[in-house]
């Protein structure tokens, strides 16, 4: 608005003490100035104030006093002495009118007819036609603005403009709003001072005196302001009038362009106000149109940016004016920019002497971070807002950006920034020289890069990216060279990647060349104590872009020392890089860079480096902790950890290819992977997890793989309970200064039982309360006493205990518990030849963990730990020869195949075969393990002679009371006390041995349920039958195969199953049950006619009995079963019709039973039997054929009874 240039505003000063009422300082402003905010102080001491103290009264008179000399004062008196209620009714009628006249200019009620013009009407008039005139005059604008739908137009009016009338116009303005403000609301009465000249004017006097309306005005403009102010007339007015009222009131600057942000409008005006703002800090920060464009360009607002970036773009579209709030705004930054360059810096290129000479070349310390801040605004506004760089611009940021900063933080962050701008935006480089001064300042920060990485005390410096972006550009990566840039920069930049097409040039074949650049990463230090805290670009980055690009063993540079010395140097939480690290690294080792030069490998970590990674741990093989803290951290060991178990994997997946090579990397010994505590590691690791990031995970993954006897679910359930809540609470209360007991103690106390018993519990209840971890120590004395514990007279609280500590040491030191515990339950025989068993002997043959002491077998706390490690090296057994097999199969395959040479077919045959003997020997080594626990459920000969049973499990769950049922004399109680007291202890030896084996049956049919169909089909005593149907639940899964077993040619098989399909129609009497029992009894008739007559007698003979159980599952057998009684005795009657002995009544007898069921019981049913049994017995030796009618007739007997009493 230039057409108010030459007017008086009201100042800053003159409306802080309007706003205040301050009546000291008005007093102290000049008449022009007071001449302003006349209508306000005329109606503040002329109307009857709400405030009645008498610090008002005070103030009024000053006031009074103040407007006395003033002469303009009476003609403001004047048009305060209107009668404006009518006004105001006049006003509403004219609006009406025109408002039904559609906005035509007729008759005016507010003002007849003008017989001059406004501004000689308005000289002449009276202060009540003044008003009306000037009234008339703003409605008119203000319906036109109403009716304008937001286009702007400029009202020509000669009130408004002539410099004579502009004060009494004003102060009519002024009362009009004041006295009439339903009618004249301010925002609206501002809103139409914008279309008239002199406007800003008229709106500054109007706020300066009702001061109240300054916030409410200013959010109006702007809510009615355009998207983008510099476009058009009516948005740069806008602007102007709200920059003005916004040096009226400075304080209120900074809220007002908030409100320009929010409302994404007049752009130009927030950058005008940053101008005008004058902080008061010193040179050194950054300055507020710096914060201010970054704020908008790199927040987080989606909208304000590219609101903004608009206006960039827009304004470069116009021509260059001096006046444009953009073109201030760059000028404005290219000052700031000028004045923190290094004074000795011209628009000349200076040769590399005097740039080393020139001590001054280089960036203040204090304009460091002014400098960063300035080098990512513009890449905010040349990359977001697509800002285009005059000559001037480019060349001051090269300039800048060449300068050299002292080696601080902030000066390594400048290089980086510096760095990354000249990648985003090569164009800054035109000419020879700009090439040569770029060139130059690279070949400063490879030579400073180390001085400043020590000096900053920085862990990321810029050599690290320097080295980054020449990997990249080396393996043409451009796109994770942009995302690099873009990261540093901290802002989503479109680069192209032809753009960077020279910078690959001189990186390439000037600077870095990929032999240098191999070279030097490996002298770079390693970054001390790496984990997630420490960001930027570091050493590791650059490492891990080498060892995907093969490029350390394209050009033969070791590196195996560097990632050695860099996983040793780790701390939690873990860096995210690590892991893809070692990963890359392995590959390097196994994969060859290409085919030509199979040996282009890395090497791999030796094992005396890992072993010196795990010497003071807790869990390793001299079982003693460190006497200091440990050299390495448990970040180092578990990373080393997934290295060694990684590196397996991978070798063993990589074998097929390394055949064809002809290579076969070596393998870490098993004698190393024993002295590793892998369990212990992996359970620190486990409350670690938040630190670690995927380490655990990867780690669980490669253990369930490897070494899945470590991933046992019994053993997580196991740690639950020994780090569970209620042992935490047990160890709490553990005094702090409890008496700790030696190995020695221990070991004494051992060796004096059984009269050493109470002190042995003593110590080894304290032993319980102590972490797992602790227990180590104590670890060889618990195993190596073991045996002393089999004696009978040791207590067995003792043994149960012993079982705790051995459960809990499970969970740190597994393999190597295991071992020590397998050598100490050797029997006596074993122990005298000093015969000790190591773990790959264990892994190889499982079955020796049951080649123990026999007393282990009746000791239940010792044989839970055996069946554990027994489960463990099993599946440690099929990993051991999965693995053997892998790593030998197709080396011996490709030797096959060049040694035979077509013969079609030849190679593919010794890979089945050993396959097949593998599948072969993990099913003996099962079946045998389940074999000889079974025959350990036998009695032996002591317990039957005591009256042990197999049967004693199953009867006590059919009949968990029998003995309530008996009445017994006291004598006969009291003459067998002894005995049954015997009987009692033994057989709970037996029967929680019993349980604990079925147990793990139950688990490893579940697991394979082949293991249970071969052991099945190997048969086991039939004595056992009624343990394992009631003590295996599992054990249904038979029902499946016994159709299949029945089919077999062997007798015994077939005997076999109809004795296990008897005992599972009774446990589970299910449908599929009935369907096999039918099979059965189809295939004992078929047999009927087909056996010889040695053989008939010696299947019928235990398979009748059978038959009962049967019958008793299923009663709608019982036509087919005694069917089959009566065909059965016919055929052996048939057999002994010659013979001297008439069995025809026995037959008759047979017939009756089957017809009559009922009658034969009522009759003394039970005599017959009686008689049948003995008569059977009596002719038991004399012929076969006689002996089976009578077991017919038994077995006819057994079925009527069981079925009459179930009625």
């Amino acid at each position: 608005m230039g057409d108010s240039a030459g007017l008086q505003f009201v100042s800053s000063f003159a409306f802080e003490a309007m706003q205040k009422v301050d009546v000291v300082r008005l007093a102290a402003l000049s008449d022009p100035e007071l001449r302003l905010l006349l209508p306000c102080l005329v109606r503040m001491a002329l109307c009857a104030p709400a405030d009645q103290s008498q610090t008002w009264a005070q103030d009024k008179k000053l006031i009074l006093r103040l407007l006395s000399g003033v002469e303009a004062v009476n003609s403001i008196v004047a048009l305060l002495s209107v009668d404006f209620h009518a006004l105001e009714q006049d006003a509403r009628k004219e609006q009406q009118l025109r408002h039904k006249a559609g906005g035509s200019n007729g008759e005016s009620i507010l003002v007849s007819q003008l017989q001059h013009g406004l501004t000689l009407e308005f000289e002449h008039s009276d202060p009540l036609r003044r008003l009306r005139l000037a009234l008339s005059e703003l409605l008119v604008i203000m319906n036109k603005v109403a009716d304008s739908n937001g286009e702007f137009f400029l009202k020509p009016s000669e009130l408004f403009e002539s410099p004579v009338y502009l004060e009494e116009v004003a102060d009519v303005l002024c009362i009009l709003q004041a006295e009439l403000p339903s009618l004249l609301p301010i925002a609206d009465v501002a809103e139409a001072l914008l279309h008239v000249r002199n406007g800003d004017w008229f709106l500054c006097l109007l706020v300066a005196n009702v001061p109240d309306s300054f916030n409410e005005v200013c959010r109006g403009l702007i809510k009615n302001g355009e998207r983008q102010d510099e476009e058009s007339v009516g948005g740069r007015r806008r602007t102007e009038a709200l920059r003005q009222l916004c040096q009226m009131n400075p304080s209120q600057a900074l809220n007002i362009r908030a409100m320009v942000v929010e409302e994404c409008h007049l752009p130009g005006l927030g950058v005008a106000l940053t101008l005008d703002y004058k902080p008061d800090a010193g040179d050194d920060a950054v300055s507020p149109l710096v914060s201010y464009v970054s704020g908008l360009l790199l927040g987080t607002n989606g909208k304000v940016r590219t609101w903004f970036s608009m206006f960039i773009r827009n304004g470069q579209q116009r021509k260059r004016e001096s006046s444009s709030v953009l073109w201030q705004m760059r000028r404005q930054l290219l000052l700031e920019l000028v004045a923190i360059l290094p004074r000795s810096r011209s628009t000349h290129v200076p040769n590399d002497r005097d740039m080393e000479e020139s001590g001054s070349s280089g960036l203040r310390e204090e304009h460091v971070v002014k400098a960063s801040a300035l080098l990512r605004l513009y890449c905010a506004l040349m990359g977001i807002a697509g800002l285009r760089p005059t000559d001037e611009e480019s060349e001051q940021l090269l300039q800048l950006m060449t300068s050299r900063p002292p080696a601080t933080p902030a000066g390594v962050r400048f290089v980086s920034l510096s760095f990354c701008k000249l990648l985003a935006f090569p164009t800054l480089v035109s000419t020879p020289e700009q090439e040569q001064l770029m060139v130059m300042w690279l070949s400063w920060m490879i030579k400073e890069e180390e001085y400043f990485e020590s000096a900053a005390g920085v862990s990321a410096s810029f050599g690290e990216m320097l080295l980054l972006v020449a990997m990249y550009f080396h393996s043409n990566q451009l796109s994770s060279i942009i995302e690099l840039v873009c990261s540093t920069l901290g802002m989503k930049i479109a680069i192209k990647p032809s753009s960077l097409s020279k910078m690959k040039t001189i990186f390439t074949q000037e600077i870095f060349t990929e032999q240098v650049v191999t070279a030097h990463a490996v002298r770079v230090a390693v970054t001390n104590n790496l984990s997630a805290n420490i960001t930027g670009f570091l050493p590791i980055h650059c490492i891990y872009q080498l060892l995907r690009s093969r490029a350390f063993t394209k050009h033969k540079v070791s590196i195996k020392d560097w990632i050695y010395r860099q996983l040793c140097e780790t701390t939690t939480p873990i860096h995210t890089q690590l892991i893809p690290l070692i990963d890359a690294y392995i590959n390097s080792i196994l994969t060859p860079a290409s085919k030509a030069n199979p040996e282009a490998t890395n090497q791999p970590i030796t094992e005396q480096e890992i072993l010196n990674v795990f010497q003071n741990s807790a869990g390793l093989a001299d079982g003693s902790r460190g006497a200091g803290r440990p050299r390495y951290s448990i970040t180092t060991q578990l990373l080393i950890l997934y290295y060694i178990l990684s590196y397996e994997e991978n070798l063993l997946a990589s074998t097929k290819q390394l055949a064809a090579m002809q290579r076969k990397p070596k393998s870490y010994s098993a004698s190393l992977m024993d002295q590793i505590p892998i369990k212990y590691l992996v359970t620190q690791a486990q409350g670690l997890q938040q630190e670690l990031g995927g380490l655990h995970s990867a780690l669980l993954r490669l253990l369930a793989t490897n070494y899945p006897h470590l991933c046992l679910v019994e053993d997580w359930v196991c740690e639950e309970e020994v780090t569970g809540t209620l042992p935490l609470l047990r160890k709490m209360m553990l005094p702090s200064n409890t008496c700790r007991y030696t190995q020695s103690q221990l070991h004494q106390a051992f060796q004096k039982l059984p009269s050493s018993s109470p002190r042995l519990m003593r110590i080894l209840e304290q032993l319980s309360l102590l972490p797992p971890a602790d227990l180590i120590p104590y670890a060889e004395t618990l195993t190596t006493s073991m045996a002393l514990l089999l004696e009978p007279s040791v207590p067995r609280r003792i043994v149960q205990t012993l079982n705790k500590l051995w459960m809990a040491l499970n969970t740190v030191m597994p393999r190597r518990l295991w071992v020590m515990t397998v050598n100490a339950l050797q029997p006596s025989a074993k122990l005298l030849r000093q015969q000790r068993y190591t773990q790959n002997d264990l892994m190889i043959d499982p079955l020796i963990v049951l080649r123990c002491d026999q007393r282990v077998f009746r000791c239940p706390p010792f044989m839970d730990i055996v069946l554990h490690m027994l489960n463990g090296y099993l599946l440690a057994s099929k990993a051991y020869l999965h693995c053997h097999l892998k790593e030998t199969a197709d080396f011996d395959r490709q030797s096959l195949t060049v040694s035979s040479l077509g013969a079609p077919g030849q190679p593919d045959t010794p890979e089945v075969t050993r396959e097949e003997l593998k599948n072969a020997l993990l099913a003996a080594q099962d079946s045998a393990a389940v074999q000889i626990l079974l025959e350990v459920c036998l009695p032996n000969t002591e317990e039957q002679q005591l009256g042990a049973s197999t049967e004693s499990l199953l009867k006590s769950i059919r009949d968990p009371l029998p003995v309530k049922s008996k009445e017994e004399t006291p004598g006969a109680r009291a003459s067998g006390s002894t005995e049954t007291a015997a009987e009692s202890g033994l057989f709970s030896d037996l029967r929680e041995v019993q349980c604990l084996i079925c147990c793990l049956l139950h688990q490893m049919f579940i697991a394979d349920p082949n293991i249970a169909k071969l052991v099945h089909f190997q048969g086991y005593p039939q004595a056992l039958l009624p343990l394992t149907v009631a003590g295996i639940p599992s054990i249904h899964i038979c029902l499946d195969f016994i159709p299949e077993l029945l089919a077999q040619p062997q007798l015994e098989k077939q005997i076999f199953a109809i004795q296990l399909l008897s005992h599972l129609c009774t446990q589970y009497a299910l449908p599929k049950s009935l369907s096999v029992a039918r099979l059965a009894i189809s295939v004992m008739g078929t047999l009927l006619t087909v056996l010889t007559h040695a053989k008939r007698f010696a299947f019928f003979m235990p398979t009748l009995p059978c038959l009962v159980a049967f019958c008793q599952a299923f009663p709608p057998l019982y036509d087919d079963v005694a069917a089959l009684l009566v065909q059965i005795g016919q055929v052996c009657a048939s057999d002994v019709a010659t013979k001297a002995r008439d069995i025809d009544p026995l037959i008759a007898r047979l017939q009756y039973m089957k017809e009559k069921p009922q009658e034969v019981m009522v009759s003394g049913g039970g005599s017959s039997m009686t008689s049948a049994q003995r008569t059977a017995e009596e002719l038991g030796g004399s012929d076969p054929d006689v002996q089976l009618c009578y077991c017919v007739e038994a077995t006819f007997m057994d079925i009527i009874s069981s079925t009459l009493h179930r009625l």
